[in-house]
């Protein structure tokens, strides 16, 4: 069916098959370039995979000027988001004006 910007390929079957005869959808699936990690599947790419599209949504159309370049997921690496007060980002956060107060019985 195509590629995108990462060099992955995304395939569709030819016929539906036995187990898909119910929704009358043929299987569609993806081969990654290089890792198979599913966080390097576009937004445009993952509705086509998950039958929210019925076809890639043309390359001339994917354009707009809000549009971020795609991400990995970061977790696990030392590029991950580590909030201001996380234990291993120095575990100290600013004081917020609706901070918890814990009740207290009288």
């Amino acid at each position: 069916m195509g590629r995108d910007e990462f060099g992955n390929r995304y395939f569709e079957a030819r016929s539906a098959t036995r187990s898909a005869m119910k929704l009358a959808e043929k299987k569609r699936w993806v081969i990654y370039n290089g890792l198979a990690d599913p966080s390097k599947v576009p937004a445009i790419w993952h509705g086509w995979l998950h039958y929210t599209l019925s076809a890639p949504i043309p390359e001339s159309a994917r354009r707009y000027t809000w549009l971020k370049p795609h991400l990995p997921n970061l977790t696990g690496t030392i590029y991950r988001y580590l909030p201001q007060g996380h234990l291993l980002n120095k575990g100290v956060r600013a004081k917020a004006t609706a901070d918890y107060q814990p009740w207290q019985p009288k």
